[in-house]
């Protein structure tokens, strides 16, 4: 069975992101970058796997989430992305037909019971 391994990010909604990505910045000390971000590097303590979670604002009106209304998405990392996909469909799950590989990895994306859409995705082959 596949399995979720990891958070791979956190992205929610913003009214003027820019301006909520500074106050993040001045309050909680996240290093929020120009594209409304920011990336946290874990596990490099001795013999973890090294990896990153994002953290991110989108404007309000973005169509990225849909049709979820939610205002926000959790990115998950997986191993194997096609059998992690054909197991939620297997499943009854609404997931989406596209999927999007590029040079950050595979990204998938489907629906839980309660309309918020999530996102898989399988990191590119180390090297």
């Amino acid at each position: 069975m596949e399995r979720v391994t990891g958070i791979g990010g956190v992205f929610f909604k913003a009214r003027d992101p820019k301006a909520l990505g500074e106050w993040y910045k001045q309050h909680l000390g996240i290093d929020v970058q120009p594209w409304s971000g920011a990336a946290f590097d874990w596990g490099e303590g001795s013999g973890d796997p090294k990896g990153v979670t994002s953290w991110a604002l989108f404007k309000d009106d973005t169509t990225y989430f849909a049709p979820s209304t939610s205002s926000f998405m959790l990115n998950y990392r997986v191993r194997d992305l096609d059998a992690m996909l054909a197991q939620l469909r297997a499943a009854g799950v609404p997931v989406d037909e596209k999927v999007d590989d590029g040079e950050y990895g595979r990204f998938g994306r489907a629906m839980d019971p309660e309309g918020n859409r999530f996102e898989l995705w399988q990191p590119p082959a180390e090297e």
